[in-house]
């Protein structure tokens, strides 16, 4: 799974849009107080992790897209 396959599964699942944010193909405006989150990290590895009162947490670090699409789907739905 991608990053856009994962928006279309958040979005049939019935995940609010504001849980959430996928850099690059989902980032809601404005952006909500607290949300999980997948990114690439500059190092190049996936992120996924929580946003909350102005900090990201990482939760997990994965070595591919897919892994990371599937961790924040797991964590989501």
């Amino acid at each position: 799974m991608e990053r856009r396959e994962l928006r279309a599964a958040l979005g049939a699942a019935g995940v609010p849009d504001g849980y959430y944010r996928i850099e690059g193909v989902h980032e809601p405006v404005p952006t909500p107080p607290d949300f999980l989150y997948l990114r690439k990290a500059p190092d190049g590895v996936w992120e996924t992790g929580a946003y909350e009162r102005g900090r990201y947490e990482v939760i997990g670090r994965h070595p591919d897209e897919a892994a990371a699409c599937a961790h924040l789907l797991r964590l989501l739905v």
